[in-house]
């Protein structure tokens, strides 16, 4: 590690303040930063902590729409959100080890953008809405490649709003180490229609997968399925898994997922 200071400010406005100094980054959970910082990947001057603005952490459900605030830890959502949207806390309750879900947050993770997280698929896959100090953004503006977003200097994720489907299921291949999915997959059927969103599999970070959700518009049933493929072209290749290997595996957890929301 090095030198810096650090801010723990009590409001959203405050943070905002804060993030103007230069060099300053904002601090959610630290279960990305930390290492980064460690590593000397990053090394910002000061960091902003967001763990103590409490208007940025809890859960509610109105309106067939559920807002996690940007605050809100991995453990929260699983307990909190299970009563409302199960696959969404299923999926949080299944990050990391009890360690990371009691201290990672959503919007952290939102924000990083991790191409092998698991949240950028539920937001994608649910045609969420991230909300920051300034605007509100449709998830399928905000992901724009690996550990990209739309956010600008100094924007902050402050909640994260999710239209509750009819039904939904999300199922991830696990690097066993770490439990980042080698691939994982988020399939959603609601008003608007059928969402599949894929994580962990492209060199493009979280991406939808169209052709799939054709074919489970006329029929969602994993069937429906039979004799889809992705290009391996797009995939990342590394030692844990071929750009092959996780293009097959693609379409397996695609067909899981569809199984498992149906």
């Amino acid at each position: 590690m090095y030198s810096f200071d650090m801010v723990r400010p009590k409001t959203v406005a405050d943070a905002v303040a804060a993030l103007q100094q230069e060099d300053a980054q904002a601090l959610g959970g630290g279960q990305t930063l930390i290492p980064t910082l460690k590593q000397r990947l990053a090394m910002p001057s000061v960091l902003v902590s967001l763990s103590a603005i409490d208007e940025m952490k809890g859960v509610s459900a109105e309106a067939g729409v559920l807002t996690l605030g940007g605050g809100t830890t991995h453990a929260t959502v699983a307990r909190e959100a299970a009563a409302h949207y199960l696959a969404l806390a299923a999926l949080a309750g299944n990050i990391g080890d009890p360690a990371v879900r009691n201290r990672g947050t959503i919007g952290g993770s939102i924000a990083n953008n991790d191409p092998s997280a698991c949240y950028p698929a539920a937001a994608l896959g649910s045609g969420a809405t991230i909300v920051t100090n300034t605007r509100e953004i449709a998830a399928d503006d905000f992901f724009q490649g690996m550990f990209t977003t739309a956010l600008e200097e100094g924007e902050i994720v402050t909640a994260v709003k999710f239209p509750i489907p009819e039904a939904a299921a999300y199922v991830k291949f696990e690097q066993p180490a770490s439990r980042f999915a080698l691939v994982g997959v988020f399939v959603s059927r609601g008003s608007s229609g059928v969402r599949v969103a894929v994580t962990g599999a492209s060199n493009d970070g979280v991406h939808r997968w169209g052709a799939a959700e054709e074919a489970l518009a006329g029929s969602f049933s994993a069937s429906a399925l039979d004799g889809l493929s992705v290009p391996a072209d797009d995939m990342i290749s590394d030692l844990h898994g071929t750009a092959a290997y996780r293009a097959h595996l693609v379409s397996v957890m695609t067909k899981r997922a569809v199984a498992a929301a149906g």
